[in-house]
């Protein structure tokens, strides 16, 4: 078996575990490699020729195995930041709530405890907003989505975040 094979037999099997998308120390350990230059040189190849996509910096998914598509922006969500609380919240929360009439197609915006960035993917645009907050002030507003495994804002921490981070509030319904 190549090393390619190999790489699309762990997407093969993560997939079937739920997985899908991964990053390139998760791929190297999988595969029991080391990760090391060498290794990304192997994925930046494996990109080249179509066996994997690239769908942020660091973190792969196969082509031949894609992920649920309607998902799969919450797991790279989660691969981008993991180890610190995300949460849906801002216009995407809103939105799904029914409390802007606007529809957000395009963009997930997540409040998070690390670093601010913003991500374009296939999937689409992921808007991470750092909080100051502490963990203990936004739990309690906080619910899991079983849906995407990932924490929502409730609607009133929702408007708090949108106010703190002095976005646009008209769009608000009531």
């Amino acid at each position: 078996m190549t090393k390619a094979e190999k790489l699309l037999a762990v997407f093969s099997s993560a997939v079937k575990a739920g997985g899908g998308i991964h990053t390139a120390p998760e791929l190297a350990y999988m595969m029991g490699e080391c990760y090391t230059p060498v290794f990304t040189k192997f994925l930046a190849d494996c990109v080249k020729k179509g066996i994997v996509r690239r769908v942020a910096n660091g973190v792969f998914e196969s082509t031949l195995t894609p992920p649920d598509p309607s998902t799969a922006i919450y797991k790279i969500i989660k691969k981008l930041r993991g180890g610190v609380l995300n949460y849906i919240s801002l216009e995407s929360q809103l939105s799904y709530t029914g409390d802007i009439s606007q529809v957000i197609i395009d963009r997930v915006t997540i409040i998070t405890k690390g670093r601010s960035g913003m991500f374009s993917t296939p999937y689409g645009v992921i808007e991470f907003t750092h909080t100051k907050k502490s963990i203990n002030k936004i739990a309690p507003n906080l619910y899991l989505d079983n849906d995407i495994n990932m924490y929502r804002a409730k609607t009133e921490q929702a408007i708090t975040d949108l106010k703190d981070c002095n976005r646009n509030v008209h769009m608000l319904e009531s």
